[in-house]
């Protein structure tokens, strides 16, 4: 018997098949939220809010704007297709 997976799992493994069904290979975005829903499980967190993805945009501390922009706008992407299934999503703002 399997283990079914937990709701942001699943719904980032939806996310990246779709992404890739329509052309794109996200090899670092995909490894990039694998790492942010690590995150957000590590600290029994279920839904996206914009301050707990800046909290790990931001990490590790002392990171560049460019290191953090990219973070932020890979989550930004699953937020917003999260969003649009669950309007409690928050989807951090561009900027």
């Amino acid at each position: 018997m399997t283990q079914s997976r937990p709701p942001l799992r699943r719904a980032l493994a939806d996310y990246l098949d779709l992404r890739r069904a329509v052309g794109f290979r996200l090899a670092n975005a995909g490894r990039l939220l694998g790492q942010f829903v690590d995150y957000l499980e590590h600290d029994g967190i279920d839904t996206i809010t914009t301050e707990n993805a800046l909290a790990w945009a931001t990490l590790p501390a002392g990171t560049s704007l460019h290191w953090l922009a990219i973070r932020v706008s890979v989550v930004r992407g699953f937020a917003a297709y999260l969003h649009s299934l669950d309007p409690c999503v928050e989807v951090p703002p561009a900027g």
